[in-house]
Protein backbone atom coordinates (compact mmCIF):
# COMPACT_ATOMS: atom_id res chain seq x y z
CA UNK A 1 0.00 0.00 0.00
CA UNK A 2 1.54 3.18 -1.13
CA UNK A 3 0.95 5.18 1.48
CA UNK A 4 2.86 3.18 4.31
CA UNK A 5 5.36 2.28 1.78
CA UNK A 6 6.15 5.91 1.71
CA UNK A 7 6.03 5.99 5.08
CA UNK A 8 8.35 3.24 6.04
CA UNK A 9 11.04 5.31 3.52
CA UNK A 10 10.47 8.08 5.18
CA UNK A 11 11.08 6.84 8.86
CA UNK A 12 14.43 5.11 7.25
CA UNK A 13 15.83 8.34 5.93
CA UNK A 14 15.07 9.92 9.44
CA UNK A 15 15.88 7.27 12.10
CA UNK A 16 18.83 8.37 13.23
CA UNK A 17 17.38 12.25 13.52
CA UNK A 18 14.31 11.28 15.29
CA UNK A 19 16.15 9.28 17.56
CA UNK A 20 18.71 11.81 18.01
CA UNK A 21 21.81 9.04 18.45
CA UNK A 22 24.89 8.76 16.37
CA UNK A 23 26.53 6.55 15.56
CA UNK A 24 30.27 5.87 16.28
CA UNK A 25 32.90 5.57 13.54
CA UNK A 26 33.57 2.33 13.95
CA UNK A 27 30.54 0.90 14.19
CA UNK A 28 29.41 -1.17 11.12
CA UNK A 29 26.29 -0.12 9.11
CA UNK A 30 23.42 -2.60 7.81
CA UNK A 31 24.80 -2.88 3.91
CA UNK A 32 21.21 -1.63 2.77
CA UNK A 33 20.77 1.50 5.39
CA UNK A 34 22.85 4.76 3.44
CA UNK A 35 23.87 7.43 5.17
CA UNK A 36 22.29 9.91 2.55
CA UNK A 37 19.07 8.88 0.03
CA UNK A 38 19.83 10.09 -3.34
CA UNK A 39 16.57 11.56 -5.14
CA UNK A 40 17.94 12.44 -8.12
CA UNK A 41 16.59 9.81 -10.70
CA UNK A 42 13.18 11.01 -9.30
CA UNK A 43 11.14 14.00 -11.20
CA UNK A 44 8.10 16.11 -10.63
CA UNK A 45 5.42 15.79 -12.93
CA UNK A 46 2.22 18.06 -13.09
CA UNK A 47 -1.22 16.32 -12.58
CA UNK A 48 -2.85 19.31 -12.34
CA UNK A 49 -5.67 20.23 -11.72
CA UNK A 50 -6.91 23.55 -13.68
CA UNK A 51 -10.60 22.30 -13.39
CA UNK A 52 -10.41 25.34 -10.76
CA UNK A 53 -7.21 27.27 -10.84
CA UNK A 54 -5.96 29.95 -8.10
CA UNK A 55 -5.64 33.28 -6.93
CA UNK A 56 -3.98 35.89 -10.01
CA UNK A 57 -1.92 38.92 -8.71
CA UNK A 58 -1.48 40.84 -11.76
CA UNK A 59 -0.61 40.95 -15.38
CA UNK A 60 1.70 42.29 -17.80
CA UNK A 61 0.38 42.79 -21.68
CA UNK A 62 2.45 43.63 -24.54
CA UNK A 63 0.76 46.75 -25.86
CA UNK A 64 1.82 46.32 -29.40
CA UNK A 65 0.52 42.28 -29.25
CA UNK A 66 -2.47 41.75 -26.94
CA UNK A 67 -2.19 37.82 -27.50
CA UNK A 68 0.99 38.13 -24.87
CA UNK A 69 0.57 38.79 -21.84
CA UNK A 70 2.54 37.24 -18.65
CA UNK A 71 0.53 36.51 -15.91
CA UNK A 72 2.19 37.01 -12.10
CA UNK A 73 0.33 34.39 -9.42
CA UNK A 74 0.02 34.58 -5.44
CA UNK A 75 1.27 30.73 -5.46
CA UNK A 76 2.34 29.52 -8.82
CA UNK A 77 5.40 32.14 -10.18
CA UNK A 78 5.20 33.76 -13.73
CA UNK A 79 3.10 31.98 -16.19
CA UNK A 80 3.30 33.85 -20.46
CA UNK A 81 1.11 33.25 -22.99
CA UNK A 82 1.72 34.06 -26.86
CA UNK A 83 -2.07 33.24 -27.80
CA UNK A 84 -4.12 35.00 -26.20
CA UNK A 85 -4.60 32.25 -23.03
CA UNK A 86 -5.02 28.99 -25.75
CA UNK A 87 -1.36 28.01 -23.48
CA UNK A 88 0.17 29.01 -20.67
CA UNK A 89 3.90 28.74 -20.14
CA UNK A 90 5.53 28.58 -16.20
CA UNK A 91 8.81 31.00 -16.79
CA UNK A 92 9.35 31.26 -13.27
CA UNK A 93 10.01 27.61 -11.72
CA UNK A 94 13.54 27.78 -10.97
CA UNK A 95 14.26 31.08 -9.32
CA UNK A 96 13.96 32.31 -6.05
CA UNK A 97 10.07 32.59 -4.59
CA UNK A 98 6.94 30.65 -6.07
CA UNK A 99 4.65 33.90 -4.47
CA UNK A 100 4.62 37.08 -6.91
CA UNK A 101 3.10 40.33 -6.20
CA UNK A 102 3.50 42.27 -9.39
CA UNK A 103 4.83 42.47 -12.79
CA UNK A 104 5.52 45.15 -14.95
CA UNK A 105 6.99 44.58 -18.47
CA UNK A 106 9.51 47.61 -20.35
CA UNK A 107 7.09 50.27 -22.09
CA UNK A 108 10.05 50.20 -24.63
CA UNK A 109 10.95 46.84 -24.85
CA UNK A 110 7.88 44.02 -23.94
CA UNK A 111 10.92 41.36 -23.84
CA UNK A 112 12.07 43.72 -20.66
CA UNK A 113 10.14 42.40 -17.48
CA UNK A 114 10.37 43.22 -13.55
CA UNK A 115 8.87 40.62 -11.08
CA UNK A 116 8.16 41.65 -7.32
CA UNK A 117 8.14 38.95 -5.38
CA UNK A 118 6.10 38.17 -2.22
CA UNK A 119 2.33 38.83 -2.43
CA UNK A 120 0.96 42.16 -1.96
CA UNK A 121 -1.93 40.93 -0.07
CA UNK A 122 -2.35 40.17 4.17
CA UNK A 123 -3.97 37.15 4.64
CA UNK A 124 -2.99 33.89 6.48
CA UNK A 125 -2.71 32.15 3.23
CA UNK A 126 0.01 34.65 2.08
CA UNK A 127 4.05 33.49 1.47
CA UNK A 128 6.51 35.93 1.42
CA UNK A 129 9.41 36.96 -1.77
CA UNK A 130 12.98 37.23 -1.76
CA UNK A 131 13.07 40.25 -3.32
CA UNK A 132 12.47 42.17 -7.54
CA UNK A 133 13.62 40.13 -10.09
CA UNK A 134 14.50 41.18 -13.84
CA UNK A 135 14.77 39.43 -17.52
CA UNK A 136 15.99 40.50 -20.34
CA UNK A 137 14.41 37.97 -23.00
CA UNK A 138 11.16 37.67 -22.53
CA UNK A 139 10.78 35.41 -19.20
CA UNK A 140 13.73 33.04 -20.87
CA UNK A 141 16.21 33.43 -18.05
CA UNK A 142 15.74 35.77 -14.75
CA UNK A 143 18.45 37.47 -12.42
CA UNK A 144 17.44 38.79 -8.99
CA UNK A 145 18.19 42.22 -8.45
CA UNK A 146 18.01 42.94 -4.64
CA UNK A 147 15.74 44.04 -2.07
CA UNK A 148 15.71 40.78 -0.67
CA UNK A 149 14.03 41.96 2.55
CA UNK A 150 11.34 43.72 1.25
CA UNK A 151 9.50 40.24 1.16
CA UNK A 152 6.43 41.84 -0.12
CA UNK A 153 6.06 43.99 -3.43
CA UNK A 154 3.61 45.92 -4.27
CA UNK A 155 3.92 47.95 -7.66
CA UNK A 156 6.50 48.55 -9.78
CA UNK A 157 7.07 51.71 -11.95
CA UNK A 158 9.72 52.00 -15.26
CA UNK A 159 10.21 55.49 -15.92
CA UNK A 160 8.55 55.95 -19.58
CA UNK A 161 11.32 58.51 -20.44
CA UNK A 162 14.61 56.45 -18.88
CA UNK A 163 14.04 52.85 -18.88
CA UNK A 164 17.11 52.54 -16.60
CA UNK A 165 15.12 54.57 -13.81
CA UNK A 166 12.34 52.15 -11.89
CA UNK A 167 10.42 52.68 -8.49
CA UNK A 168 9.47 50.36 -6.44
CA UNK A 169 6.49 50.05 -3.61
CA UNK A 170 7.87 47.78 -1.51
CA UNK A 171 5.55 46.61 1.47
CA UNK A 172 7.46 45.02 3.69
CA UNK A 173 7.48 41.68 6.07
CA UNK A 174 4.02 40.89 7.27
CA UNK A 175 4.83 39.18 10.46
CA UNK A 176 7.44 41.68 11.53
CA UNK A 177 8.71 45.26 11.55
CA UNK A 178 11.80 46.18 9.71
CA UNK A 179 12.82 45.03 6.39
CA UNK A 180 13.27 46.82 3.41
CA UNK A 181 10.21 48.96 3.47
CA UNK A 182 9.31 52.49 1.32
CA UNK A 183 10.20 53.17 -2.07
CA UNK A 184 13.16 52.40 -4.06
CA UNK A 185 14.46 53.91 -6.99
CA UNK A 186 17.23 52.61 -9.58
CA UNK A 187 19.03 54.41 -12.23
CA UNK A 188 21.31 52.19 -13.47
CA UNK A 189 18.62 49.16 -14.42
CA UNK A 190 18.71 47.70 -11.02
CA UNK A 191 22.36 47.33 -10.37
CA UNK A 192 22.28 49.56 -7.28
CA UNK A 193 18.81 50.85 -5.04
CA UNK A 194 18.24 53.73 -2.71
CA UNK A 195 15.32 54.44 -0.82
CA UNK A 196 13.91 57.49 -1.47
CA UNK A 197 11.09 57.22 0.67
CA UNK A 198 10.90 55.77 4.23
CA UNK A 199 8.28 56.31 6.86
CA UNK A 200 9.30 53.70 9.75
CA UNK A 201 9.71 50.31 10.71
CA UNK A 202 6.09 49.56 10.76
CA UNK A 203 4.99 51.39 7.35
CA UNK A 204 5.79 50.06 3.73
CA UNK A 205 4.18 51.42 0.61
CA UNK A 206 2.00 49.10 -1.65
CA UNK A 207 0.83 51.36 -3.86
CA UNK A 208 2.78 53.66 -6.72
CA UNK A 209 1.41 55.68 -9.26
CA UNK A 210 3.39 57.95 -12.04
CA UNK A 211 1.56 61.17 -13.48
CA UNK A 212 2.31 60.08 -17.53
CA UNK A 213 2.82 63.76 -18.43
CA UNK A 214 5.54 63.94 -16.06
CA UNK A 215 7.86 61.21 -15.06
CA UNK A 216 9.42 62.90 -12.28
CA UNK A 217 5.70 63.28 -10.40
CA UNK A 218 4.37 59.85 -8.44
CA UNK A 219 2.11 59.27 -5.65
CA UNK A 220 2.69 56.80 -3.45
CA UNK A 221 0.36 55.41 -0.52
CA UNK A 222 1.85 53.62 2.75
CA UNK A 223 0.36 51.46 4.33
CA UNK A 224 0.92 50.32 8.05
CA UNK A 225 0.16 46.48 8.94
CA UNK A 226 1.04 43.57 11.02
CA UNK A 227 -0.03 39.60 11.59
CA UNK A 228 0.47 38.14 14.67
CA UNK A 229 -0.48 34.94 15.91
CA UNK A 230 -3.71 36.45 17.42
CA UNK A 231 -4.57 39.48 15.49
CA UNK A 232 -3.90 41.28 11.73
CA UNK A 233 -3.70 44.77 12.26
CA UNK A 234 -4.55 46.79 9.34
CA UNK A 235 -3.76 50.47 9.36
CA UNK A 236 -2.16 52.97 11.93
CA UNK A 237 -0.03 56.62 11.70
CA UNK A 238 2.33 55.51 8.97
CA UNK A 239 -0.65 55.27 6.64
CA UNK A 240 -1.18 57.82 4.14
CA UNK A 241 -0.49 59.68 1.21
CA UNK A 242 3.17 60.87 -0.44
CA UNK A 243 3.87 63.11 -3.72
CA UNK A 244 6.86 63.65 -5.29
CA UNK A 245 8.09 66.50 -8.01
CA UNK A 246 11.50 65.61 -8.30
CA UNK A 247 11.75 62.24 -8.82
CA UNK A 248 11.88 61.00 -5.22
CA UNK A 249 14.26 63.43 -3.90
CA UNK A 250 12.06 64.67 -2.02
CA UNK A 251 8.43 64.04 -0.77
CA UNK A 252 5.41 65.78 0.89
CA UNK A 253 1.98 64.08 2.48
CA UNK A 254 -1.13 64.90 0.41
CA UNK A 255 -3.45 63.81 2.93
CA UNK A 256 -5.96 67.16 2.81
CA UNK A 257 -9.57 65.63 2.79
CA UNK A 258 -8.67 62.46 3.34
CA UNK A 259 -9.70 60.43 7.01
CA UNK A 260 -7.83 62.50 9.73
CA UNK A 261 -7.53 59.19 11.54
CA UNK A 262 -5.78 55.89 11.49
CA UNK A 263 -6.05 54.76 7.08
CA UNK A 264 -5.24 51.71 6.25
CA UNK A 265 -5.04 49.92 2.90
CA UNK A 266 -5.15 52.96 0.24
CA UNK A 267 -5.51 52.13 -3.60
CA UNK A 268 -4.13 54.52 -6.44
CA UNK A 269 -5.13 55.24 -10.32
CA UNK A 270 -4.51 57.92 -12.21
CA UNK A 271 -6.56 58.50 -14.94
CA UNK A 272 -4.70 57.98 -18.18
CA UNK A 273 -7.65 59.52 -20.17
CA UNK A 274 -6.78 62.78 -17.65
CA UNK A 275 -4.21 62.47 -15.59
CA UNK A 276 -5.67 65.77 -13.23
CA UNK A 277 -8.06 62.91 -12.18
CA UNK A 278 -6.37 60.78 -9.19
CA UNK A 279 -8.56 58.00 -7.73
CA UNK A 280 -8.24 55.99 -3.90
CA UNK A 281 -10.18 53.47 -2.20
CA UNK A 282 -9.28 54.34 1.54
CA UNK A 283 -9.61 51.60 4.63
CA UNK A 284 -10.27 53.77 7.42
CA UNK A 285 -13.10 53.85 10.40
CA UNK A 286 -16.63 53.04 8.97
CA UNK A 287 -17.77 56.74 8.66
CA UNK A 288 -14.39 57.79 6.84
CA UNK A 289 -13.47 54.86 4.55
CA UNK A 290 -14.72 55.22 1.19
CA UNK A 291 -13.67 56.04 -2.68
CA UNK A 292 -11.91 59.44 -2.98
CA UNK A 293 -10.39 61.50 -6.02
CA UNK A 294 -8.33 64.90 -6.53
CA UNK A 295 -8.55 66.90 -9.63
CA UNK A 296 -5.49 69.43 -8.32
CA UNK A 297 -3.06 66.87 -8.60
CA UNK A 298 -3.41 65.73 -4.80
CA UNK A 299 -3.41 69.24 -3.17
CA UNK A 300 -7.05 67.90 -2.04
CA UNK A 301 -9.37 65.20 -2.13
CA UNK A 302 -13.24 64.70 -1.83
CA UNK A 303 -14.89 62.04 -0.50
CA UNK A 304 -16.71 60.57 -3.52
CA UNK A 305 -18.67 57.86 -1.92
CA UNK A 306 -18.69 55.30 1.32
CA UNK A 307 -17.83 52.44 -1.24
CA UNK A 308 -15.44 49.74 -0.06
CA UNK A 309 -13.97 46.33 -1.26
CA UNK A 310 -12.54 45.65 1.84
CA UNK A 311 -8.55 46.44 2.27
CA UNK A 312 -7.65 43.76 4.29
CA UNK A 313 -7.63 41.85 1.37
CA UNK A 314 -8.54 44.02 -2.39
CA UNK A 315 -8.71 48.29 -2.42
CA UNK A 316 -7.07 47.92 -6.11
CA UNK A 317 -8.07 50.48 -8.37
CA UNK A 318 -8.02 50.79 -11.85
CA UNK A 319 -9.27 53.74 -14.17
CA UNK A 320 -10.19 53.54 -17.36
CA UNK A 321 -8.32 54.11 -20.53
CA UNK A 322 -10.66 56.42 -22.52
CA UNK A 323 -13.01 57.84 -20.60
CA UNK A 324 -12.01 59.86 -16.92
CA UNK A 325 -15.18 59.06 -15.34
CA UNK A 326 -14.94 55.45 -15.12
CA UNK A 327 -13.27 53.52 -13.01
CA UNK A 328 -12.94 50.09 -11.53
CA UNK A 329 -12.33 48.73 -8.06
CA UNK A 330 -11.40 44.90 -7.44
CA UNK A 331 -13.34 43.05 -4.35
CA UNK A 332 -15.59 40.43 -3.69
CA UNK A 333 -17.08 41.65 -7.13
CA UNK A 334 -15.90 43.50 -9.70
CA UNK A 335 -17.44 47.48 -9.45
CA UNK A 336 -17.13 49.88 -12.14
CA UNK A 337 -18.44 53.53 -11.83
CA UNK A 338 -18.99 55.70 -14.55
CA UNK A 339 -19.50 59.20 -12.44
CA UNK A 340 -16.52 59.50 -10.80
CA UNK A 341 -16.36 57.48 -7.89
CA UNK A 342 -20.15 58.57 -6.91
CA UNK A 343 -22.05 55.71 -7.34
CA UNK A 344 -20.48 52.11 -8.07
CA UNK A 345 -22.79 48.68 -9.60
CA UNK A 346 -20.99 45.30 -10.12
CA UNK A 347 -19.61 44.44 -13.42
CA UNK A 348 -21.26 41.34 -13.81
CA UNK A 349 -20.00 38.26 -13.40
CA UNK A 350 -22.58 35.78 -14.15
CA UNK A 351 -21.07 32.06 -14.19
CA UNK A 352 -17.59 33.78 -12.73
CA UNK A 353 -15.27 33.11 -9.39
CA UNK A 354 -15.57 36.26 -7.24
CA UNK A 355 -12.32 37.58 -5.17
CA UNK A 356 -10.97 39.49 -7.47
CA UNK A 357 -7.33 40.89 -7.89
CA UNK A 358 -6.52 42.21 -10.89
CA UNK A 359 -8.00 43.65 -14.40
CA UNK A 360 -6.34 44.80 -17.46
CA UNK A 361 -8.62 47.14 -19.59
CA UNK A 362 -7.87 46.94 -23.29
CA UNK A 363 -7.48 50.57 -24.69
CA UNK A 364 -8.16 49.84 -28.05
CA UNK A 365 -11.34 48.19 -26.91
CA UNK A 366 -12.23 48.61 -23.55
CA UNK A 367 -14.76 46.06 -23.36
CA UNK A 368 -11.98 43.74 -24.12
CA UNK A 369 -10.82 42.50 -20.51
CA UNK A 370 -8.72 40.04 -18.44
CA UNK A 371 -9.85 39.78 -14.97
CA UNK A 372 -7.63 37.93 -12.07
CA UNK A 373 -8.95 36.40 -9.32
CA UNK A 374 -8.92 33.42 -6.85
CA UNK A 375 -10.44 31.45 -8.96
CA UNK A 376 -7.85 32.31 -11.97
CA UNK A 377 -8.22 33.55 -15.29
CA UNK A 378 -11.19 35.45 -17.15
CA UNK A 379 -11.64 37.16 -20.41
CA UNK A 380 -14.63 39.05 -21.57
CA UNK A 381 -14.67 40.63 -25.15
CA UNK A 382 -18.06 42.34 -24.77
CA UNK A 383 -18.06 43.98 -21.52
CA UNK A 384 -18.81 41.59 -18.69
CA UNK A 385 -21.25 40.34 -19.72
CA UNK A 386 -20.07 37.29 -20.72
CA UNK A 387 -16.92 35.27 -19.64
CA UNK A 388 -14.58 32.81 -20.70
CA UNK A 389 -12.55 31.05 -17.79
CA UNK A 390 -9.22 29.63 -18.90
CA UNK A 391 -9.12 26.38 -17.70
CA UNK A 392 -5.51 25.93 -18.41
CA UNK A 393 -3.95 27.31 -15.69
CA UNK A 394 -2.83 24.30 -12.86
CA UNK A 395 -1.88 27.13 -10.01
CA UNK A 396 -4.45 25.33 -7.73
CA UNK A 397 -3.55 26.23 -3.74
CA UNK A 398 -3.82 23.30 -2.11
CA UNK A 399 -3.23 23.59 1.83
CA UNK A 400 -3.06 19.97 2.16
CA UNK A 401 -2.84 16.79 -0.14
CA UNK A 402 -3.20 13.44 0.80
CA UNK A 403 -3.53 9.84 -1.25
CA UNK A 404 -5.31 6.63 -1.39
CA UNK A 405 -5.27 3.07 -2.09
CA UNK A 406 -6.53 2.82 -5.00
CA UNK A 407 -5.23 0.20 -7.64
CA UNK A 408 -3.82 0.29 -10.28
CA UNK A 409 -3.27 4.13 -9.88
CA UNK A 410 -3.63 6.21 -6.55
CA UNK A 411 -5.86 9.24 -6.12
CA UNK A 412 -4.35 12.62 -4.92
CA UNK A 413 -6.51 14.51 -2.48
CA UNK A 414 -6.57 18.24 -0.61
CA UNK A 415 -8.30 21.20 0.25
CA UNK A 416 -7.75 23.96 -1.44
CA UNK A 417 -7.72 28.08 -1.16
CA UNK A 418 -11.55 29.20 -2.09
CA UNK A 419 -11.61 26.19 -4.95
CA UNK A 420 -13.09 23.27 -2.87
CA UNK A 421 -11.91 20.40 -1.76
CA UNK A 422 -10.95 17.81 -4.67
CA UNK A 423 -9.87 14.77 -5.50
CA UNK A 424 -7.96 13.22 -8.70
CA UNK A 425 -5.88 10.25 -10.33
CA UNK A 426 -2.12 10.38 -10.19
CA UNK A 427 -2.27 8.60 -14.10
CA UNK A 428 -4.21 7.77 -15.93
CA UNK A 429 -4.04 5.48 -19.33
CA UNK A 430 -5.53 8.48 -21.58
CA UNK A 431 -3.17 8.99 -24.08
CA UNK A 432 -3.42 12.85 -23.48
CA UNK A 433 -2.79 12.26 -20.05
CA UNK A 434 -4.85 13.69 -17.09
CA UNK A 435 -7.01 15.93 -18.08
CA UNK A 436 -10.02 18.46 -15.91
CA UNK A 437 -12.74 15.83 -16.15
CA UNK A 438 -10.56 13.21 -14.07
CA UNK A 439 -10.70 15.60 -11.36
CA UNK A 440 -13.68 16.19 -8.91
CA UNK A 441 -15.29 18.29 -5.99
CA UNK A 442 -15.55 16.15 -3.08
CA UNK A 443 -16.60 19.28 -0.49
CA UNK A 444 -17.83 22.94 -1.01
CA UNK A 445 -15.85 26.29 0.22
CA UNK A 446 -12.43 26.54 1.45
CA UNK A 447 -10.95 23.35 1.34
CA UNK A 448 -8.36 22.16 4.58
CA UNK A 449 -7.63 18.34 5.09
CA UNK A 450 -8.77 15.35 3.24
CA UNK A 451 -8.72 11.83 4.41
CA UNK A 452 -9.41 8.75 2.87
CA UNK A 453 -10.89 4.99 4.20
CA UNK A 454 -7.78 2.94 4.37
CA UNK A 455 -9.80 0.02 3.82
CA UNK A 456 -11.94 1.40 1.46
CA UNK A 457 -11.19 4.30 -1.07
CA UNK A 458 -14.12 5.17 -2.37
CA UNK A 459 -14.73 7.14 0.88
CA UNK A 460 -13.38 10.33 1.54
CA UNK A 461 -13.91 12.42 4.01
CA UNK A 462 -13.18 16.37 3.72
CA UNK A 463 -13.02 19.41 5.76
CA UNK A 464 -14.12 23.17 5.04
CA UNK A 465 -14.26 26.57 6.95
CA UNK A 466 -16.02 27.17 10.38
CA UNK A 467 -15.29 23.38 11.30
CA UNK A 468 -17.34 21.86 8.46
CA UNK A 469 -17.10 18.09 7.79
CA UNK A 470 -18.59 15.56 5.25
CA UNK A 471 -18.14 12.09 4.30
CA UNK A 472 -17.96 11.99 0.25
CA UNK A 473 -18.64 8.70 -1.79
CA UNK A 474 -16.62 8.71 -5.08
CA UNK A 475 -18.94 5.91 -6.07
CA UNK A 476 -22.33 7.54 -5.68
CA UNK A 477 -21.27 11.30 -5.54
CA UNK A 478 -23.47 11.21 -2.36
CA UNK A 479 -22.14 13.99 0.32
CA UNK A 480 -23.40 13.40 4.21
CA UNK A 481 -22.46 16.54 6.30
CA UNK A 482 -20.96 14.44 9.59
CA UNK A 483 -19.95 17.50 11.40
CA UNK A 484 -20.18 17.02 15.23
CA UNK A 485 -22.56 19.14 16.75
CA UNK A 486 -22.83 19.64 20.80
CA UNK A 487 -26.27 19.02 22.17
CA UNK A 488 -28.16 22.41 23.13
CA UNK A 489 -28.46 21.72 26.38
CA UNK A 490 -25.10 20.96 27.04
CA UNK A 491 -24.16 24.14 25.45
CA UNK A 492 -20.79 25.96 27.31
CA UNK A 493 -18.65 28.66 27.75
CA UNK A 494 -16.61 27.79 25.06
CA UNK A 495 -19.23 27.49 22.88
CA UNK A 496 -20.48 30.66 23.53
CA UNK A 497 -16.75 31.90 22.99
CA UNK A 498 -16.64 30.73 19.42
CA UNK A 499 -20.22 32.29 18.88
CA UNK A 500 -18.89 35.36 19.89
CA UNK A 501 -16.14 35.37 17.34
CA UNK A 502 -18.38 33.98 14.30
CA UNK A 503 -17.78 37.24 12.31
CA UNK A 504 -14.73 37.11 12.47
CA UNK A 505 -14.71 34.09 10.80
CA UNK A 506 -17.23 34.69 7.77
CA UNK A 507 -15.30 35.58 5.00
CA UNK A 508 -17.29 37.82 3.16
CA UNK A 509 -18.12 39.94 5.52
CA UNK A 510 -14.69 39.61 7.22
CA UNK A 511 -13.01 42.77 4.87
CA UNK A 512 -15.82 44.90 6.32
CA UNK A 513 -15.11 44.54 10.02
CA UNK A 514 -13.55 47.79 11.85
CA UNK A 515 -9.90 48.16 11.38
CA UNK A 516 -7.99 47.58 14.75
CA UNK A 517 -6.02 50.55 15.67
CA UNK A 518 -2.15 50.27 15.30
CA UNK A 519 -1.79 52.04 18.66
CA UNK A 520 -4.46 50.03 20.48
CA UNK A 521 -2.87 46.54 19.33
CA UNK A 522 0.41 47.31 20.38
CA UNK A 523 -0.89 47.09 24.08
CA UNK A 524 -2.53 43.97 23.87
CA UNK A 525 -1.55 41.53 26.49
CA UNK A 526 -2.66 38.38 26.03
CA UNK A 527 -3.72 36.51 23.04
CA UNK A 528 -7.50 36.40 21.67
CA UNK A 529 -8.49 34.05 18.58
CA UNK A 530 -6.11 32.07 16.04
CA UNK A 531 -5.13 33.50 13.65
CA UNK A 532 -6.69 31.09 11.46
CA UNK A 533 -10.23 32.61 12.29
CA UNK A 534 -8.57 36.19 10.56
Amino acid sequence: MKKYLLLLLSCLFLGNTVTGQKKSPTESKPAEIKDELSLSGLKFRNIGPALTSGRIADFAVNPANPFEYFVATASGGVWKTSNGGTTYEPIFDSQGSYSIGCITMDPENPNVLWVGSGENNNQRSVAYGDGIYKSEDGGATWKNMGLKTSEHIGRIIVDPTNTSIIYVAAIGPLWKEGGERGVYKTTDGGKTWNQVLKIDDHTGVNDIVIDPRNPNVLYAAAFQRRRHDYAYISGGPGSGMYKTTDGGKSWEKINTGLPSGDKGRIGLAVSPANPEYLYAIVEAEAKDAGFYRSTNRGASWQKMSSHQTGGNYYNEVVADPINPDKVYTMGYDVSVSTDGGKTFKPIGEKSKHVDNHALWVNPANTNHMINGCDGGIYETKDGAKTWEYKSNLPITQFYKVEVDNSEPFYFVYGGTQDNFSLGGPSRTRNENGIVNSDWFVTNGGDGFESAIDPYNPNIVYAQSQYGGLVRFDKITGESVGIQPKPAKEKMNTAGIGTLLYLPLLIKKEESTLPPIRFSEAMTMAAPGPSSAMM
